[in-house]
């Protein structure tokens, strides 16, 4: 085929996408100085294989990455023996393409060949250690070709820090091999394997987990949550995670009725020291509130100076004081995650809305996206009778 006669792209684009196209034409296209017509080739599953031998060395990845992705999807329908020839010439194509040194190209491959039962089992092998974490991750996680063995192998001399995450991450993970991501003292990779609910945890390693587990509070709510505990787990347990995990453990329902009881009690107790501390907190903070006040120290610096520290109890304490309002006037705000409530005691306080996204971040756990942005120039974002009737909403309106 002459120039002349293929010159028009979208010609060559039809004919390079047809499984009627001769091989004669599709090698002619398969060089073709356009890429989009090449890129087309490489998607025709009719192409030969000296053809796609051809776009394995073309100059740009993207088509590599289409024609090895279609390769590998050609596997599955080539397991009878009359399919033997045409098998070895798709492995070939594979074998030059999972060398590739574009991640896109072999990515492409793994995202193919991940869970295929059919696929080459040394070519799964290479995947699972390229050191490219997209490449090798949904082949470690899915491929039901890699062995316990494979995925010891994997741990015990990982490619990257990556694989080992990848196998923490992998269903039925065996005993054996969890032994062995528990044994790298990982701390990433034993938060994701605890994470893991199809992941077989030997009992004992489970309480060798617990035993460190207060050292590293990413793993207290994947570990409350187990398919499986003990009841000497439960109780390791409930000594070291927080009041809302420990309400979560109680609510679990493999717990026998008496270790329930006993922790619902240690939950009531844990609640009660908690919610007198609070209390404790607000009072002291109250008080230094009130005397910053009565040595006229109570301006916006020290209310961001507070915000700055992170606490929390002294920025809700300074916005009573100076808002003339209860404390639990504010604390109800708090509770509710008003953002207008907020601002409106700022405006009460004679606060600017310069305090007011820190404040709404540190109180009620605002997002910045979420955030009551302020007005023209600085101004509060809302009119003086609705900030009043916040107020009053809140309880303040007799402060």
């Amino acid at each position: 085929m002459s120039a002349a006669q293929a010159d028009d792209e979208g010609r060559r684009v039809r004919l390079a996408s047809h499984a009627a196209t001769s091989a004669e034409v599709l090698a002619f296209l398969a060089r073709d100085p356009s890429v989009l017509v090449r890129a087309t080739v490489a998607m025709n599953r009719a192409a030969p294989a000296d053809v796609d031998r051809v776009l394995a060395g073309d100059e740009d990845e993207r088509v590599r990455a289409l024609l090895a992705g279609k390769v590998a999807a050609l596997l599955p329908g080539l397991a009878g023996p009359e399919q033997v020839q045409v098998r070895d010439q798709v492995l070939a194509t594979l074998a030059g393409l999972v060398a590739d040194e574009a991640e896109r190209v072999r990515g492409a491959i793994a995202g193919v060949i991940a869970g295929m039962p059919e696929a080459p089992r040394d070519l799964i092998l290479r995947l699972a250690r390229d050191t490219a974490v997209a490449v090798a991750e949904p082949v470690i996680r899915l491929s039901p070709l890699l062995t316990a063995d494979d995925l010891l192998s994997l741990v015990g001399c990982p490619p990257t820090a990556a694989t080992v995450l990848a196998v923490a991450r992998r269903p039925g993970l065996p005993e054996a091999v969890t032994d062995a991501i528990a044994a790298t003292a990982d701390v990433t990779a034993i938060s994701l394997l605890l994470a893991n609910p199809e992941a077989a945890i030997r009992e004992s390693t489970l309480d060798a987990l617990i035993a460190c587990a207060a050292a590293h509070e990413a793993w207290h709510a994947p570990l409350v949550r187990r398919p499986q505990l003990s009841e000497k787990a439960a109780r390791a347990l409930s000594d070291i995670v927080c009041a809302e995990l420990l309400a979560e453990l109680v609510r679990r329902a493999d717990l026998s009725e008496p270790l329930a009881a006993e922790l619902g009690r240690r939950l009531a107790e844990r609640l009660a020291a908690e919610r007198r501390a609070g209390e404790a907190r607000a009072t002291s903070s109250l008080a230094a509130a009130e005397s910053l006040a009565a040595a006229g120290a109570l301006t916006e610096q020290a209310l961001l100076e507070a915000v700055r520290r992170g606490d929390s109890a002294m920025v809700a304490a300074c916005l009573a004081v100076a808002a003339r309002v209860p404390l639990a006037a504010v604390e109800r705000a708090i509770r509710l995650r008003s953002t207008k409530g907020l601002v409106s005691l700022l405006w009460r306080a004679g606060f600017s809305m310069k305090a007011a996204a820190p404040v709404q971040a540190l109180l009620a756990g605002v997002p910045p996206a979420d955030v009551l942005p302020a007005g023209p120039a600085g101004s509060f974002p809302l009119g003086i009778a609705e900030m009043r009737w916040h107020v009053d909403l809140l309880g303040g309106a007799g402060g």
